[in-house]
């Protein structure tokens, strides 16, 4: 990957801007905060070793030497300024953006540690707590590592996505091929994927076929064949075979680059609960300070004033908003990363937080539970062999370019017939088609052409209308001879899906331009709940609005082109089967497959997600009532007196159970096995 390339730059900077795990955090590294506390440990444990304290409490003495009483003093400073100098900076930073929060209450603790230390070394105080200063900076920049690798990890999608993207390509020239850069190739240039290699761009294949592994794009596992005018796209991997590919679209164009920035803009974006949790940590602040200075007014009163300082710095830390501010936006990378890897792609942090309180999903019936393509369904022979009958319809419409006619052909293809050859082939505008077939005329058509010749329907044929099936009928010598039912294709997963968001105590509607009758048929199949049939393109906003009276959450799932007008009018907008448009601006979620299944996995991942936010923001705020008052010396009078490096344990400690209960997102299965299609065939 070219240094210059934006995918570079931005997976270059995971672990230097920690992915902007917080604006505290900003211009610090996980490698800065992680060398800091190796040195700063380093230097602790000589200082820790010479404390008259631990000696005591471990029963042993270290031999006296000139100046060993000044080395824990000259130790700790030196800590305080490298290790501490992070907190001081970020301080200062909060200060002038007049947000004092967690570096400030940090910053404050070790000040006051620092200078109650150098009081106790100058005699001032009968206070030895250098010890407790150099543990404490050196737990602090302990937990500030953990969490900015947490997050770094959580955000590293990005550059996981980035790394998927190979360096050079094999460019088709006129005299052979050569190698260049991927920053060289332009749209229109011929590219040579090798066996096993990555598409190095968008693009179609012009040449050649191979099994290409997309589940970096869809999170499916199984490859996907490929053949020429298939679309390909960057960082996929060919397999069984070679192909050559015309490039559509390079750089910032790719579907992949695409995906990176609905990533980084998710996990970026806003949410309601970091705004709660933000809320929290500024009262947190002004909590944590004036409990501060009660507990120096009060101690100092009491005349216990090595105490009070020594308290009001242990409160201080432990009151630090570390697992507050760790709390929110560690589940947020997870469950965006985790998503991408999935297939689904969050654009809106609110869409995907508002998908937990859905109560009502629509779906748009063709093209997302349906396939969108016609299929034979029924076959029915009026005292004629079925597969003659098929063999002689597919005759006539095997030169129609009308889908329903391709259907008819591919439905007897299926059923191993070979259609018959026609000669003099007129397509009946409105009607349906006719020709002539093995010296018999033919006419293959709906009930306009039945009328048109004062012919009756079949019986059959009119429980299949009344089932949604388009119903044509084959004329052979002016008689009746049988009649076929051609229906849309229903996705194998719908029903599935459908049963799955029942489960979840959802309502499933479908919003539908076809009539009535085909609605019904499909709902009725599926298990839907309501329908809204015969619903004009322009009308489907209006029909959402329909179901969202009452005050209901509903969610719209569509193919996000002509569908755009209700997914911005529903409460969530889940665009289904993008592929690799990722670009769909209506959809505050975009599924790639197209699975309605991958609906059922964006809600769970929603309810999840959320419900791993409250826990961890239950954990950060009962954490602080229970640990200020006990840092505060309230148990002091029953003799449980909090040191200062215990304080700052259990402050990383939360900051880690925070983190380790964001880490269990993980562990959620997302994906659904793929469905073999089953379409429906009549007996051959």
């Amino acid at each position: 990957m070219s240094p210059g390339h934006p995918m570079a730059h931005m997976a270059g900077h995971q672990g230097h801007e920690a992915a902007g795990a917080h604006d505290r955090h900003a211009g610090h590294s996980v490698a800065m905060f992680r060398d800091k506390f190796w040195l700063s440990l380093a230097l602790t444990l000589p200082v820790v070793l010479l404390s008259r304290d631990i000696q005591d409490w471990f029963g042993y003495r270290v031999p006296a030497f000139p100046g060993s009483e000044l080395v824990p003093a000259v130790i700790g400073t030196i800590v305080f300024a490298y290790g501490g100098l992070v907190f001081l900076q970020g301080a200062q930073r909060e200060l002038a953006d007049r947000q004092p929060g967690m570096m400030t209450l940090i910053s404050l603790a070790i000040i006051v540690a620092f200078v109650t230390s150098w009081a106790g070394t100058l005699g001032l105080f009968e206070v030895e707590i250098w010890w407790e200063l150099a543990t404490l900076i050196t737990i602090m920049l302990l937990g500030h590592w953990l969490e900015m690798r947490s997050i770094a990890q959580a955000r590293g999608a990005l550059a996981a996505l980035a790394e998927l993207l190979p360096d050079t390509t094999e460019r088709v020239t006129d005299s052979g091929t050569e190698t260049v850069s991927r920053d060289e190739l332009a749209v229109g240039d011929i590219v040579l994927v090798r066996p096993g290699a990555r598409v190095s761009a968008d693009g179609v294949v012009v040449d050649g076929s191979a099994d290409v592994d997309e589940s970096m794009i869809t999170g499916e596992s199984k490859p996907v064949p490929k053949k020429p005018d298939s679309k390909v796209v960057a960082g996929t991997v060919a397999a069984g075979g070679s192909l050559r590919v015309r490039v559509s679209a390079v750089g910032d164009e790719t579907a992949l680059s695409g995906i990176m920035r609905l990533v980084e803009a998710a996990q970026a974006s806003g949410s309601r609960a970091q705004a709660l949790a933000d809320r929290a940590a500024a009262i947190l602040f002004y909590v944590a300070l004036a409990s501060g200075a009660v507990t120096l007014g009060f101690w100092w009163l009491q005349g216990d004033r090595e105490g009070a300082l020594v308290r009001t710095a242990t409160v201080l830390v432990i009151a630090c908003p570390h697992a507050l501010g760790l709390a929110i936006p560690l589940v947020i990378a997870i469950s965006t990363s985790l998503g991408a890897r999935n297939g689904l792609l969050v654009k809106d942090r609110i869409a995907l937080e508002r998908a937990r309180e859905l109560q009502v999903v629509i779906f748009d019936k063709t093209g997302t539970l349906t396939k969108g393509q016609p299929v034979l369904a029924s076959v029915a022979a009026a005292g004629a062999d079925e597969k003659e009958l098929l063999r002689l319809a597919a005759a006539v419409e095997a030169d129609s370019e009308h889908p329903i006619a391709h259907a008819i052909v591919e439905g007897a293809r299926r059923r191993g017939i070979e259609p018959a050859s026609a000669t003099g082939f007129e397509a009946l505008a409105g009607r349906g088609a006719r020709a002539q077939v093995d010296g018999r005329s033919l006419a293959v058509g709906g009930p306009r052409l039945l009328a048109d010749l004062g012919l009756d329907p079949t019986a059959e044929s009119e429980a299949w209308a009344r089932d949604g099936q388009t119903v044509l009928h084959v004329v052979v010598d002016g008689k009746v001879m049988g009649a076929l039912g051609v229906e849309d294709e229903i996705r194998p997963e719908s029903a599935e899906a459908v049963a799955a968001l029942h489960e979840l105590g959802l309502s499933v509607a479908m919003i539908t331009g076809d009539s009535q009758a085909v609605a019904d048929s499909v709902a009725r199949r599926l298990g839907i709940d309501e329908v809204a049939a015969e619903v004009l393109p322009a009308d489907k906003a209006d029909a959402v609005k329909r179901f969202q009276a009452g005050g209901r959450k509903v969610a719209m799932v569509g193919d996000g082109v002509n569908d755009a007008p209700a997914l911005a009018t529903a409460d969530v907008g889940i665009a289904i089967g993008a592929g690799t448009d990722v670009a769909v601006e209506s959809a505050g979620i975009v599924l790639v497959r197209s699975d309605p299944r991958d609906v059922v996995g964006a809600i769970e991942l929603s309810r999840s997600s959320y419900r791993k936010m409250v826990q961890n923001l239950v954990w950060a705020t009962a954490y602080n009532l229970v640990a200020i008052p006990i840092a505060a010396g309230v148990l002091v009078p029953w003799g449980i007196d909090l040191p200062m490096a215990v304080g700052a344990i259990a402050m990383s400690a939360s900051t880690i159970i925070v983190a380790a209960n964001a880490q269990l997102l993980r562990g959620l299965r997302l994906r659904r096995e793929p469905i073999a299609p089953e379409p429906r065939l009549a007996p051959a």
